[in-house]
C-alpha cells in the first residue's frame, strides 16, 4: 500500500477505536485505542489458528509495509515532544530542576546498567544465549519513560502541578537522554564506535550537548520571528517549520533531535506564547498543537496494539518477560529512589513520591521503535518480544490503575 491509503487506514481505524473507546470503555484515549487494536490483532491471530488467515494474512502485510522505527523516530517523534514540551511550565520546570535532572542523567544510566545485567542474568538462565551489549541496549531501550504515554496519562489523572512537572519533566528529557545513550551502544554493538571513554564521551556531548544548543537556538530564532509577526496562519506555520526542519536539520547534523525538539518545545511554549504572540494566535496555535498531539497520539497507539501481528512469540520468550516485567519496575523504584534520597537533604518531597513516579513510569512506542532498529538476527526477536510485553503491561496495568494509586494518596487536592 502506498503512504497515502496507509495514512487513511490508520486516522480511520483511530477514529474508529476513538469512538468505541468513548462509547463504550470510557477509559483514557490512548489506552482505549490501544486495547482495542491489540484485541482485534489477537482474534486475528485467534482465528488464523482456527483456519481463517486471509484477514489476518492482510492485516500483517499491511503492518510490514509500515516502518514503524521510521515512522516514529523519524516522523511523529518531533511532532509529540514538541507538543508536550509546550504545555511545560518553565518556571514550574525550574523549581523541579534538579529532580529532573538527576532522574533524567543518573536514573536512566543506573537503569540501564541495573536492567542491563538483570536481564543478561534472566535471558542466558533460561538458555536464550544473549550478549552482555546487547542486554544493556535493552536497558537502554527500556529505562526512559516515554513522554508519549505519560503526559496523555497525566491529562486524566488530575495530579497536583508539583508532581505533574516531576514526572512530565522527567519523562521528557530521560527520553532524549535514553535515545542518545541507546545509539552510543548501538554504535559499539555494531563495531560503528570504539568502546573507549574518550569516543563515548564524546559522541554523549555531540549528541546530547548539541541537540540542546541547536534546540535553543532553533527556538529562539523562530520566537524572534514570531514577535514581528501577527497573523495566526503565519505564526502556526513558523512552528510546523520549526518542528519539522529543525528536526530534519538535527538528524542530519548528527546531533539529538529529540533533545532539540523538547528544548525548542519549551522556549516557543513558555517564552514565545507569552512575549511574542496575541490571544489570538495563542488560542490557534494551542488548538492546534493539541489537535497534532491527539491524532499522532491516536495513529501511534494504533500502531503498538496491531504490532503483535509482525512480532515472533515463543514460551521462552514470554516467560522471560513474565520474569524482566518486575525486574524493570523494581530497577525504576532504585533509580527513582536514589536520587530522591540524596535530593530529600535538600528538599520536601511528596508522600510516597518513588512509589507513585515508578508506577508512573510508562514505557511506550519509543522503546519498540528503537527495539525494531536492532540489527537483524535471534537476539531482536528476543528483546523485540520482551519490550513488547513490558511496553503492553505498562500502558494497560499501570496505565489504568495509577489514578487509583493517586488518589488512595490524596495527592490531587496538594
Amino acid at each position: 500500500m502506498d503512504f497515502l491509503n496507509i495514512s487513511a487506514l490508520l486516522i480511520s481505524l483511530a477514529a474508529l477505536f476513538s469512538y468505541l473507546n468513548y462509547r463504550f470503555l470510557k477509559i483514557p484515549t490512548t489506552i482505549g485505542i490501544m486495547l482495542i487494536a491489540l484485541c482485534i490483532s489477537l482474534g486475528l491471530l485467534f482465528a488464523n489458528m482456527l483456519g481463517f488467515s486471509e484477514f489476518e494474512h492482510q492485516a500483517e502485510k499491511i503492518l510490514r509495509s509500515v516502518d514503524f522505527h521510521e515512522a516514529l523516530m523519524q516522523g511523529m517523534l518531533s511532532f509529540l515532544l514538541f507538543a508536550g514540551a509546550m504545555h511545560i511550565n518553565l518556571d514550574d520546570l525550574l523549581k523541579q530542576k534538579w529532580v529532573v535532572l538527576f532522574m533524567a542523567t543518573v536514573g536512566v544510566l543506573i537503569s540501564t546498567f541495573l536492567v542491563g545485567g538483570l536481564s543478561w542474568v534472566v535471558l542466558n538462565g533460561l538458555g536464550l544465549d544473549m550478549p552482555m551489549i546487547y542486554c544493556l541496549l535493552f536497558g537502554a531501550l527500556i529505562s526512559p519513560t516515554d513522554p508519549i504515554a505519560v503526559i496523555g496519562i497525566l491529562k486524566s489523572a488530575g495530579v497536583n502541578k508539583t508532581l505533574e512537572t516531576k514526572i512530565a519533566g522527567e519523562s521528557l528529557f530521560n527520553d532524549g537522554v535514553g535515545v542518545v545513550i541507546f545509539l552510543v551502544l548501538l554504535g559499539i554493538a555494531t563495531g560503528q564506535h570504539q568502546p573507549s571513554f574518550e569516543s563515548v564521551s564524546l559522541l554523549l556531548l555531540q549528541e546530547a550537548g548539541g541537540g540542546l544548543v541547536f534546540g535553543f537556538l532553533a527556538g529562539f530564532l523562530v520566537f524572534t520571528m514570531l514577535r514581528h509577526v501577527d497573523n495566526y496562519q503565519v505564526e502556526v506555520l513558523l512552528t510546523l517549520a520549526l518542528v519539522m526542519g529543525g528536526y530534519a536539520l538535527a538528524s542530519a547534523m548528527h546531533i539529538s533531535g529529540p533533545i532539540a525538539m523538547i528544548i525548542a518545545g519549551l522556549v516557543i511554549g513558555n517564552h514565545g506564547r507569552s512575549l511574542a504572540m496575541s490571544d489570538k494566535t495563542r488560542k490557534h496555535l494551542n488548538t492546534f498543537w493539541e489537535l497534532i498531539d491527539e491524532i499522532m497520539n491516536a495513529v501511534l497507539f494504533v500502531l503498538i496494539g496491531m504490532e503483535i501481528l509482525v512480532l515472533s512469540f515463543k514460551g521462552e520468550y514470554l516467560l522471560a518477560a513474565l520474569i524482566i516485567i518486575p525486574l524493570v519496575l523494581f530497577v525504576r523504584f532504585i533509580s527513582v529512589g536514589m536520587p530522591v534520597m540524596i535530593l530529600r537533604k535538600f528538599r520536601e518531597f511528596s508522600p510516597r513520591v518513588v512509589q507513585i513516579m515508578t508506577w508512573a513510569g510508562l514505557r511506550g512506542g519509543i522503546s519498540v521503535a528503537l527495539a525494531l532498529s536492532l540489527p537483524l538476527g535471534p537476539e531482536r526477536d528476543v528483546l523485540l518480544a520482551i519490550t513488547y510485553a513490558v511496553v503492553v503491561f505498562s500502558i494497560l496495568v499501570q496505565g489504568l490503575t495509577i489514578n487509583v494509586l493517586i488518589s488512595a494518596d490524596d495527592l490531587k487536592s496538594e
